[in-house]
């Protein structure tokens, strides 16, 4: 079975975007193991705001990867894309199921809360970034319940940047 697994960036004090949707706080000094992850993923699952936020910047650097957009107002043209609405949570089951490499969870923190609630997020890979963001958009903001999560791995890097890597388990 494909995972799903959550890999972004985040302020040490919990933001995921600063509080005009920015991401300019990144650190993109170097690659911090972002190939390797992409070479073991051929899909992202995203939310509208995140698919338009990706569209907006004007390329796309994971082309070559199927997109799957949940949205129940967005239409779509490219054949790499496919929207996902209604029944979102048994069309990401099944998605889980099919072949093929693990499908990136790319946004957005609704979408993420909602996937969470339903047991669907296997792993999470969180790049903590060394800097107070103080306003924004908080990666966890409506989680109802305890999750317990499994420390797999950790990776620190020069620029102060630290890579958590964690199983859920449920």
């Amino acid at each position: 079975m494909r995972k799903l697994i959550l890999n972004l960036a985040l302020s040490l004090d919990g933001f995921i975007e600063g509080p005009n949707g920015e991401y300019d706080w990144c650190f993109t000094d170097q690659d911090y193991g972002l190939s390797d992850f992409l070479d073991g993923i051929d899909a992202l699952l995203m939310g509208r705001k995140s698919y338009e936020t990706l569209q907006a910047s004007g390329t796309d650097p994971f082309s070559a990867k199927r997109k799957y957009i949940v949205s129940t107002k967005l239409a779509l043209t490219n054949s790499s894309e496919m929207i996902i609405g209604g029944d979102f949570v048994t069309a990401i089951r099944r998605l889980k199921e099919e072949r093929g490499k693990d499908i990136w969870l790319f946004g957005g923190a609704q979408l993420t809360d909602a996937l969470l609630k339903e047991k669907l997020v296997d792993e999470f890979q969180i790049a903590i970034h060394p800097l107070l963001l103080g306003a924004g958009t908080r990666l966890f903001q409506k989680l109802d319940s305890r999750l317990s999560l499994e420390l797999a791995d950790c990776k620190q890097y020069g620029s102060g940047l630290v890579q958590l890597f964690y199983r859920t388990k449920y």
